[in-house]
C-alpha cells in the first residue's frame, strides 16, 4: 500500500481513549512520589545496591516525564491554534517543572559529594556512568535548592512561555504570493518552496513576502527575543557565573570553549569557499551576480517533483543500500504512523525528529511539498530517528545523543540519499542540480549556521548593552555582508532575517551543532569512500553510543581530533572538491 501524507498517531504515548490522559498524569505522579521518598535516605556512605535502586526509580520517573511531555508537545505542534492542545501543553509544562522541583534534591546531593565519594558509586553505575558524571560537570554553576526551585518555576511562566508564544505567533502567519497570475495564500513552509524556483522574480518575491510579513512584527518579535536573552544572561551569567552566554551551551554539549571557538573561527576564515561557489553559480544560472534571493536557485530549468510515496521509497532504498538494518529501522518509523507530513495551517513549520523513549519509534514532523529539498529533509529527519533507535540498548537517561553528535546520522543520511540519486539519475541537468543542491545544503548547514552562532554571540552583548531592534538589525546586515563579501548582493530587507530563526529564541547557540555535524560527516563520508564495508561497523558504533559517552571520547575512538583546526579545515577541503566536481560536470 502506498505511503500517504497523514498526521502522526500518538497512541504509543497516550492511548486515544477516554480517561487516558488523566491516567497518564496519575502514573507520572506515582513515579514522582516514589522518587521523592529517597530524600532522607541519600548518604555518601549508602550501599551501592541501594544507590542503584535510587537510580532505577529516577530513571522510571524520567521515562514517564518524557512520555507525557512528548505527548503534550506533539499534540501542540500538530496544531498550534488548538486551544485544548495549548491548555494540555501548558498544564504538562507546569507539572514537569513541579516534578523537577520535587526531585531536585537528588542532583543537588549528587553534586555535593566529594570526588572520592562519587567515584565509589559511579564505579558500579553501568550505563548511567556518563549521565552521573555529566550532572557533576554543572557543580560550579549550581545554586541552592530554594534558588533552583524558583528558577524552574520562573522558566515555566517566563522563558518557556515566551518560546511557546513565539511559536503561536509565527505559526499563525500567512503569506501571499502571486505565481503565474494567481495569488496564493500560503503557510511559511509552502512559501519557502518558491525560494528554489527557477524564476528569479519568483524567488525574490517569496523572500520579500516572508521578510515583509516578519518585519511587520519586528517590534514584537525582537522584544520577545530581547526579553528571553536577558533572562538567559540573568540566570546563567549573573547567577550561575558562567563566563559568557555561549559557555552554557558548550558545557551542556560537553565541549571545551576552545573547541567551539576553533570551529567558528575556521568557518569565518573559510567564508571565501562559499563565495567561490556563489560566483560560479551566478555564471551557471546566467546572472552577473547572485542576489541573496538567489543562493538556493536550482541550476536546472525546472525542478523535478517527487510524490510522497516515491520519496519514502527513495529514502528507504538509500538506507537499505548502506545497511539493511538501518533501512528496517527507518521503515519502522513510517509503518508505526509516527510521521506527520501534511502541510496545513496552524501546524508548526519546518521539520524535526522527537525521540522519546529507547526502542520506541521516534516522531518525525515534515511539511512535505514534493521537491528534492523535501526528500532530503525526509532523509535528514529519518537519520535522527535511526540514531535514536540504534541507541535503544541504553537507558532513557542516556540514549539521547549529545547535541554536537545529534546531526551525525541526519547529515550522513542526506549524503547517502544524494549519492543514491546521482547514481540512478541519467539526466545530466538533474544530476548537476542534485550536486548543486548538496552544495547549497553544505552552505546552509556549515556557513549559514556557523555565522548564525557568531551573530548570536554579538546579539547577546547587544541586548545587554540595550541596543534597539533597529540597531541589532543594522548589525545583522553587516554580518551578512561579511559572510557573502562581494560574491552576493544582499538587500536591506534581509536585516530582519534574524527574527524568524526559531533556534535563536528557545535554544540559544544550538545552531553551531549543525556546522559541527556537517563538517564531521564530511570527514566520516570520506572515510566511508576509502574504507567501504569496513567503515560501516565503526559508523554504527558511533551512533549506538547515543548519549552514554562524551563526544570527544566517541570521536577519538574513531580517530578524530575535534580540537584540531586542521580537522575542521579538512571538511572545507571536501567542499572545495564538490565545487571542483560540479565545474567538471559543467565542462
Amino acid at each position: 500500500m502506498p505511503y500517504q501524507q497523514t498526521r502522526w498517531k500518538l497512541d504509543a504515548l497516550v492511548p486515544a481513549e477516554e480517561g487516558a490522559k488523566e491516567k497518564a498524569l496519575k502514573t507520572l505522579e506515582s513515579k514522582i512520589k516514589k522518587a521523592e521518598r529517597w530524600r532522607k535516605q541519600l548518604k555518601p556512605s549508602m550501599p551501592v545496591k541501594t544507590f542503584l535502586t535510587v537510580l532505577k526509580d529516577f530513571e522510571a520517573m524520567n521515562a514517564e516525564s518524557h512520555r507525557i511531555g512528548a505527548y503534550a508537545a506533539l499534540l501542540f505542534y500538530a496544531d498550534t491554534q488548538n486551544q485544548d492542545a495549548l491548555a494540555m501543553f501548558g498544564k504538562v509544562q507546569q507539572l514537569l517543572a513541579e516534578a523537577e522541583n520535587r526531585t531536585l534534591f537528588f542532583s543537588l546531593w549528587w553534586k555535593s559529594l566529594n570526588d572520592k565519594q562519587a567515584a565509589r558509586l559511579i564505579k558500579e553505575s553501568g550505563d548511567l556512568r556518563y549521565w552521573l558524571e555529566s550532572i557533576r560537570r554543572f557543580k560550579p554553576h549550581t545554586l541552592s535548592e530554594p534558588e533552583e526551585k524558583v528558577i524552574n518555576l520562573k522558566d515555566t511562566t517566563g522563558f518557556r512561555a515566551l518560546d511557546t508564544l513565539y511559536d503561536m505567533i509565527t505559526s499563525k502567519l500567512t503569506f501571499t504570493l502571486e505565481v503565474d497570475g494567481e495569488k496564493k495564500t500560503l503557510t511559511e513552509d509552502a512559501l519557502m518552496v518558491y525560494v528554489r524556483d527557477p524564476r528569479p522574480e519568483v524567488r525574490a518575491a517569496a523572500y520579500q513576502e516572508r521578510l515583509r510579513v516578519y518585519a511587520e512584527s519586528a517590534t514584537l518579535l525582537s522584544h520577545i527575543y530581547g526579553t528571553m536573552m536577558r533572562d538567559w544572561r540573568n540566570e546563567n551569567v549573573t547567577l550561575r557565573k558562567y563566563t559568557n552566554p555561549i559557555a552554557v551551551r558548550n558545557l551542556g554539549n560537553d565541549l571545551p570553549d576552545k573547541v567551539v571557538d576553533t570551529l567558528l573561527n575556521v568557518i569565518r576564515d573559510n567564508a571565501g569557499v562559499f563565495q567561490r561557489y556563489f560566483r560560479l553559480k551566478a555564471k551557471w544560472i546566467g546572472m552577473g551576480k547572485l542576489r541573496r534571493y538567489d543562493i538556493y536557485a536550482p541550476l536546472a530549468g525546472a525542478e523535478k517533483q517527487y510524490d510522497y510515496d516515491a520519496a519514502v521509497s527513495m529514502t528507504l532504498d538509500a538506507f537499505n543500500s548502506f545497511s539493511p538494518r538501518v533501512g528496517a529501522l527507518a521503515k519502522q518509523v513510517f509503518d508505526d504512523g509516527h510521521v506527520d507530513s501534511e502541510v496545513r495551517q496552524g501546524k508548526r513549520g519546518g521539520a524535526f525528529c522527537y525521540s522519546v523513549l529507547p526502542g520506541q519509534s521516534p516522531f518525525v514532523l515534515l511539511n512535505y511539498n514534493g521537491r528534492a529539498r523535501d526528500v532530503a529533509t525526509m532523509a535528514h529527519e529519518m537519520g535522527h530517528a535511526i540514531h535514536a533507535l540504534l541507541a535503544a540498548d541504553h537507558s532513557a537517561l542516556t540514549f539521547h545523543s549529545a547535541l554536537p553528535m545529534a546531526e551525525t546520522a541526519s547529515v550522513f543520511s542526506e549524503m547517502a540519499l544524494t549519492e543514491k540519486l546521482l547514481a540512478q539519475e541519467t539526466d545530466r541537468a538533474v544530476r548537476r542540480d542534485l550536486l548543486a543542491a548538496a552544495l547549497d545544503d553544505a552552505y546552509a548547514t556549515v556557513g549559514r549556521q556557523g555565522f548564525f552562532a557568531l551573530w548570536e554571540k554579538e546579539a547577546h552583548e547587544m541586548v545587554k548593552a540595550g541596543k534597539t531592534a533597529d540597531e541589532m538589525a543594522a548589525r545583522y546586515l553587516e554580518t551578512l555582508h561579511e559572510q557573502f563579501g562581494d560574491a552576493v548582493e544582499v538587500s536591506e530587507d534581509f536585516k530582519w532575517e534574524w527574527i524568524h530563526i526559531p533556534h535563536f529564541y528557545g535554544t540559544p547557540f544550538y545552531v553551531y551543532a549543525y556546522s559541527f555535524g556537517q563538517l564531521l560527516v564530511l570527514a566520516l563520508y570520506q572515510m566511508y569512500r576509502r574504507e567501504g564495508e569496513t567503515f560501516k561497523p565503526k559508523y554504527l558504533k558511533i551512533l549506538e553510543y547515543g548519549g552514554s559517552e562524551s563526544p570527544m571520547r566517541i570521536l577519538k575512538e574513531a580517530g578524530i581530533d575535534i580540537a584540531s583546526a586542521k580537522f575542521w579545515q579538512g571538511g572545507f577541503e571536501v567542499i572545495h572538491g564538490m565545487i571542483d566536481e560540479l565545474e567538471k560536470m559543467e565542462g
